[in-house]
């Protein structure tokens, strides 16, 4: 049975991260816990001054075979798993000379960092880790007496205990240390198990998935749902690697949509001029390219300004301060670019509660990546959409081909498509989105709605025509029928993208070829649900 404190005598530390573990080390031996090290902690230990005893002369045996051997052995398991209150396992402990362990401290070989640097693959199989795995998850299973420490951040912790209770720990305290240590087995086993996957054919028959809490949050969609958000290690640019310079803390569907937002903007080559997304419920209410940043945020506020209110804006280049000041004139809730200038984030500092985020560079968008949806009962897992077009891939199908300029807008309108949640229609004319319909049921509806809200906001600017006129449209799928398309040409549409495949595609080419209309097919499609 066991007890709610109990005392920490000795202590194994063995870690690769060696941050903050002099400190950890002279407090433990301050209170007369005793050291046993391997390897390099064992140095590092000595170094400071501290007496350490090599695991090597506990166990009899030297590290051996590169190190691949040297904790696995039964003095140092028996020290971990023994039931300090059950007789039989006393009696083996002192038939074999086995002493216990109160205290282990792992964190485990930089598996995730050696493949996110791009190792060979021998490399990065020697640094899966074993030992330390299965000393962790020894140590967790008998937390009715032994401690277990996996993150620096745990080291204040555990000091904090013993400092409050005489050199002993509680055990809600072991228990909490537990589960966090087989959550981090799990995150490393599932890592390995990710990689691996990359590197033999087929389907994997188990898949895992596994993450870092790194912030709880107030509550989820709606203030009824819990949240919190979890990263996954990646070093890939985004909301979760970016640096939150101002404003309170993001709010879940924050994260959900500045990742959204940047996203969709990470798509556009900052070396090929300036662009800037707008988002609201994780759909693009405006996309735009400009001459300058600014430029480039005002067309893509003027697709939809009653939208834009209260939305994330995501840039691809550093915020600049002419960019800043525009931004300022609206409510919005988040801003998320490569950079910003010391201007720039002066000029933000005046608006308490807008929260800027800065990411050192854009989304990799040809990175390999999974896309994983919860359903009930299990997991659908897919290859993020990282497909792209060009002018070589596309199709004329109509008599009359695009210009050069209708060419640009449909490649452009194409990319925004597939950030549109489907059935997606995208309007766009010289280099910005004029009409974005996403979301409906019938792919003529979303043509209605964009051409719609192109007529709105016209009306507000006080223009004489509809925004969609001489515009170019993409839709994300094929048009089943021709009457999405005939919509298109009664709001303006010269041109459009689309990827063909519908059985009535002769229908809908012979639809485009009276309105005049010229049309291109990818043989790409873009479902985004």
């Amino acid at each position: 049975m066991t007890t709610d404190l109990y005392p920490v005598r000795r202590a194994l530390i063995s870690v690769s991260d060696k941050t903050g573990l002099v400190p950890f080390g002279q407090a433990l031996a301050a209170r007369g816990v005793e050291l046993l090290s391997t390897g390099g902690t064992a140095a590092a230990l000595r170094a400071a001054g501290l007496t350490v005893k090599d695991v090597a002369d506990v166990t009899g045996y030297p590290e051996m075979m590169d190190g691949r051997v040297k904790t696995l052995h039964p003095v140092v398991h028996g020290g971990l798993l023994a039931l300090r209150d059950n007789a039989d396992h006393r009696a083996a402990m002192d038939a074999h000379g086995i002493a216990a362990i109160d205290l282990v401290v792992v964190n485990l070989y930089p598996f995730e960092e050696t493949v996110a640097k791009g190792a060979a693959y021998d490399e990065v199989i020697e640094n899966i880790d074993i030992g330390g795995p299965a000393m962790i998850r020894s140590a967790a299973k008998n937390h009715g007496f032994v401690n277990i420490v996996v993150d620096v951040e745990d080291y204040d912790v555990v000091l904090a205990e013993l400092e409050a209770n005489d050199g002993q720990t509680s055990y809600a305290l072991r228990q909490r240390l537990a589960q966090t240590a087989y959550g981090r087995t799990a995150a490393y086993d599932t890592a390995v198990s990710t990689w691996m996957a990359a590197h033999v054919d087929g389907t994997p028959r188990r898949r895992s998935f596994a993450g870092t809490l790194a912030q709880g949050l107030r509550y989820g969609e709606n203030p009824h749902q819990a949240a919190a958000f979890y990263t996954d290690g990646s070093a890939r640019a985004g909301v979760a690697t970016a640096q939150q310079h101002q404003g309170k803390e993001l709010s879940y569907n924050n994260i959900n949509d500045t990742d959204a937002a940047f996203e969709l903007v990470s798509e556009f080559d900052p070396v090929q001029g300036p662009a800037c997304a707008i988002i609201k419920h994780a759909n693009p209410c405006g996309v735009s390219r400009g001459t300058t940043l600014k430029e480039a945020y005002s067309r893509a506020f003027d697709c939809d300004r009653t939208s834009a209110f209260g939305g994330i804006i995501a840039l691809n280049q550093p915020l600049d301060a002419d960019t800043a000041r525009e931004i300022t004139g609206i409510f919005t809730e988040v801003v998320i670019a490569p950079g910003a200038s010391e201007e720039a984030m002066d000029i933000f500092s005046q608006k308490k509660n807008l929260r800027l985020l800065t990411t050192d560079g854009l989304a990799s968008a040809g990175a390999a990546a999974l896309a994983v949806r919860q359903v009930s009962g299990g997991f659908l897992v897919q290859d993020k959409d990282v497909g792209r077009i060009t002018r070589a891939d596309l199709k004329v199908v109509t008599k009359r081909a695009p210009s050069e300029q209708e060419l640009n807008d449909l490649l452009f309108a194409w990319t925004v498509a597939k950030h549109v949640k489907s059935n997606a229609i995208i309007y766009v004319k010289d280099g910005a989105t004029v009409g974005v319909g996403a979301g409906q049921m019938s792919r003529v509806d979303s043509t209605r709605i964009a051409a719609r809200k192109a007529q709105d906001m016209a009306e507000a600017l006080g223009l004489s025509q509809p925004l969609t006129q001489g515009s170019v449209v993409a839709s994300d799928a094929f048009f089943p029928f021709a009457d999405g398309l005939i919509t298109a040409a009664e709001a303006g549409a010269t041109a459009i993208i689309q990827p063909g495949g519908s059985m009535r595609d002769d229908e809908v080419i012979a639809a485009a070829d009276e309105a005049g209309l010229a049309m291109v097919l990818t043989g790409m499609r873009h479902f985004r649900h």
